[in-house]
Formats: C-alpha cells, sequence, structure tokens
C-alpha cells in the first residue's frame, strides 16, 4: 500500500484530534492506517517566510509544515483565498475582490507549497490536496515533475458556470484541476456546475464520470463528507461535559423549549434572516412568546475583514431589536454568543435544543446539521430545519427544507416543528440518524482514495477534447 500524503492549508491536530472533530479524526486514521505525511502552512508568519519544510515525526505519521511571509499571508490566504474564492464559491460576487495582485500572490505560494514538498515526496505516494486555498497545487507540482496519484476534495460548493466566469483567472483555475486524477466534491449539483463549465465554456466534453479538457481527463464524484455518527451520539449521552452542559441549559430552559442555530459568523451562513425568521415566529404564532428561547452561537471568522465585523454589528443589533420588542423581566428571546463552545458542550447543548435551525444561504455540507441530529436522544429528538441551500440537505430528506431567504416560510417551519408529534420526530430521526452512521466520515473517506487508488498513475498523454 502506497503512503498517503495529505496537504491542506493548515496541518491538523494529531494528538487532540478527536477533541477537533471528524475531519481530522478521519484523516488522522488514515494516514496512521497506511504511513503518512501531513503537509501544509504551520500557522507562523514570519519576516522572511519560509522555503524548507519543517519536518517531525507523531506517532506513525510525520508532520511537514513551511512558514508565509506577511506579503504571502496577505496576498495569498486573506486575499484570493478570502476575499476572492470564498465569496465567489458562495455566490456573493458583489462581495468578491477581483484584485491582480491577491491572485498572483495566490500562485506564487502555491508554487512554494509545492516546490518545499517535492523533495519529501515518495515515487508510490498517494497525495490528496484539500480544499480551495489549494486549487492551482497540483498544477503547479505537476510541473516540478510530479506523476504520483493525486486527488483534490472542494469542501465549499462550485459555483455556476456564469458565476466563476467574472473571475477574471477562472480559466486559469479550472485549466489547472486537469492536473489531479479524481476530483471530488459535496454534492452532484457541484459536479454538475463543474461539468457544465468543461462543456460550455471550455469546450471539453464528459462521458460519465470523466470529464475531458486542455488536452486531459479527470475522473469526477460527489464524496458527500459525514461525521463520524455514532461517536459523536455518544459523547452527547455519556461525557460528563456533555452532560454537565445538557444538565445547565435544560435547567435554565424549566418549561420553555430551546431553538439552537451554531456557526462561525459568516455572511454565508444566513444568520442575519434566521433571527428575521424567529421575530416572524413571535409576531404570527403569539403562543410561541415565552414558549421558547432561541439560542444563536456565532463564533467570530475572520474577524478583521470590514465585512465581518459590519455583519457582527448588524447581529447586535438584529439581536437588541427583538429583545427590546418581545422581552419581558423573566424572558429573554433570544441570547446570542459570539464565541466559540467546545465540542463536548456543544453536543450537550444540541441534545437539550428540540429544534436545530440551521439555515445557510449556501454551504458546501454544513456538518452542523449532521451533528445536530447525531446528538439527540432517539426516544425524544428534536426537529432539525434546513436550508436548502446546505449541501446536508441532498442526503436529509426527512429534516423540515427551507428556503432561508422566504422568511414567512421559516417561521411557519418553526412552528411545525414545535407542534410535531413524538412518533414522526422519533420516525424522522431513525431514517436520519440511519444515513449518517451508514454515510458517515470514514465511509467518505475510504470511498474517496477507493477511487483514487484505482486510476492509473498520472502520465502525460493527450487524450480527445
Amino acid at each position: 500500500m502506497s503512503r498517503l500524503v495529505v496537504v491542506s492549508n493548515r496541518v491538523g491536530p494529531v494528538k487532540d484530534a478527536a477533541r477537533a472533530g471528524g475531519l481530522a479524526v478521519a484523516l488522522v486514521e488514515a494516514l496512521k492506517s497506511r504511513g503518512g505525511l501531513w503537509y501544509g502552512w504551520s500557522g507562523k508568519i514570519e519576516a522572511r517566510g519560509g522555503d524548507t519544510a519543517k519536518v517531525e515525526d507523531v506517532g506513525q505519521l510525520t508532520l511537514a509544515t513551511v512558514d508565509l511571509s506577511p506579503e504571502e499571508h496577505e496576498e495569498y490566504y486573506n486575499g484570493f483565498a478570502n476575499r476572492c474564492l470564498w465569496p465567489l464559491f458562495h455566490y456573493r460576487t458583489d462581495l468578491t475582490a477581483f484584485d491582480r495582485r491577491y491572485y498572483e500572490g495566490y500562485r506564487r505560494v502555491n508554487a512554494k507549497f509545492a516546490r518545499v514538498l517535492l523533495p519529501l515526496l515518495r515515487p508510490d505516494d498517494t497525495i490528496w490536496v484539500h480544499d480551495y486555498h489549494l486549487l492551482a497545487f497540483g498544477d503547479e507540482l505537476r510541473q516540478m515533475g510530479a506523476s504520483q496519484r493525486m486527488g483534490f476534495f472542494l469542501h465549499i460548493p462550485f459555483p455556476a458556470r456564469e458565476v466563476l466566469t467574472t473571475e477574471p483567472h477562472h480559466d486559469t483555475m479550472v485549466r489547472g484541476l486537469f492536473a489531479y486524477d479524481v476530483l471530488g466534491f459535496q454534492t452532484e449539483q457541484d459536479c454538475e456546475r463543474f461539468r457544465d463549465y468543461v462543456v460550455r465554456e471550455a469546450g471539453g466534453r464528459a462521458d460519465g464520470d470523466k470529464v475531458y479538457c486542455f488536452g486531459r481527463s479527470v475522473r469526477l464524484r460527489a464524496f458527500p463528507i459525514g461525521i463520524d455518527a455514532e461517536g459523536f451520539s455518544r459523547i452527547a449521552a455519556t461525557d460528563k461535559d456533555a452532560r454537565r452542559q445538557f444538565e445547565k441549559a435544560k435547567a435554565g430552559l424549566g418549561d420553555r423549549m430551546q431553538i439552537l442555530g451554531v456557526d462561525r459568523l459568516d455572511y454565508t451562513k444566513g444568520i442575519p434572516e434566521r433571527i428575521r425568521a424567529y421575530e416572524r415566529l413571535l409576531e404570527d404564532y403569539p403562543d410561541a412568546r415565552r414558549a421558547v428561547s432561541f439560542l444563536q452561537i456565532a463564533a467570530t471568522s475572520r474577524g478583521d475583514v470590514q465585512e465581518y465585523q459590519a455583519m457582527r454589528e448588524e447581529l447586535d443589533g438584529l439581536a437588541g431589536h427583538v429583545n427590546g420588542t418581545y422581552g419581558e423581566f423573566d424572558w429573554t428571546p433570544l441570547r446570542y454568543l459570539n464565541r466559540p463552545v467546545a465540542r463536548r458542550a456543544l453536543a450537550g447543548l444540541y441534545r437539550a435544543s428540540k429544534i436545530g435551525l440551521v439555515t445557510p444561504l449556501r454551504d458546501g455540507m454544513n456538518l452542523v446539521a449532521k451533528e445536530y441530529v447525531a446528538a439527540q436522544d432517539s426516544e425524544d429528538p428534536g426537529v432539525l430545519v434546513l436550508s436548502r441551500f446546505a449541501g446536508a440537505a441532498q442526503q436529509m430528506p426527512e429534516a423540515l427544507i427551507v428556503n432561508p431567504y422566504d422568511i414567512k416560510g421559516v417561521a411557519d417551519a418553526l412552528q411545525i416543528a414545535r407542534y410535531m408529534r413524538l412518533d414522526e420526530r422519533r420516525e424522522r430521526h431513525k431514517a436520519l440518524m440511519a444515513r449518517l452512521v451508514r454515510e458517515d466520515v470514514a465511509h467518505w473517506r475510504d470511498d474517496f482514495l477507493d477511487m483514487l487508488a484505482a486510476v492509473p498513475r498520472h502520465a502525460d498523454v493527450a487524450v480527445a477534447s
């Protein structure tokens, strides 16, 4: 079995992978089982950056990291990755920074990552590259002579052709993806959007799970990422931190029903629309007043970016308006926390909440939806209200699927969830949980790597386009 080399923007935790979550666990287990190397940015910003990797062995696997200079970090990470690709791939062209300097810095850092990794590679390695920070990495590595099997997985949505082509370098970005042997996306819709671009914009062709363009072919498939559903369910039911948080939440709620939202503070998550929908619930359904409590957790992300600062101010204002309009001396309708909650404590909060409100405007998958379901008591489960624009909606049809832009529609769904019968809640939860267990994070990992192992080693052979 070949050695696995995982390449990601940041190298995840190894010793404390379980606390970090399912993805870190899945990758660490794969690296350990095959013998492996995890490579990426160290997280350090040094004046001169770095042109060599720091390599250390941690148990059965190896970590290799490289530093970035302030200029590299600004152009590659803050600039092109987070001010261009992130909003663009989430359909926010109004927030996309089309700055050539950012793109050139992104290419330079992708080339640097490839150059530093190259001496560490073995001829029979299998390389698995992750996410939008590294779209150009495979192309740079191929240009340096690497011929190992190499796959790429995109964790965020792939945009429609009409959106992607607003970026001046769209053709170069897509051409670079053909350096990989396997491309993985979260949903079939993402695959269809990629095919549409290749066929209608780039003049390529598609045949089943293969697409041909730029003199090369690549295999394409949806690999919806999962969680360790059984493991997270055990945490929610038995872990002492989870139980402590559960009991604390239940004591504070009394006989009220808790609605819970958990997100990073990001304009893609639909948090302002969600708060307006909750306000509409209180307005249209007076019986909900004093009977429910909405807890929204929104940990700060990219707090130095102006759009995120403005969003935080907007949410503060919305929360104040709801509480000022409907609150009473012994009832606060909405509690808004702008800080992270430890994962095990979060499991207890999920379990204490009778409605999970997950309504992103656009999301690659959204694992909060899956964690909420996994944390529920199967004898008395809560109800998941889920955006149709989350990738998870394709795997979770038993949730109450809503349009997050339809404020009244979301409010109506919340009211339906409040009064849903126990037998229906159990039936929906059973179906959801069975699928989460069957299509868990280990299945996602093994499915991708099995497909990658089945492709021939990369060779520079032209194919008909």
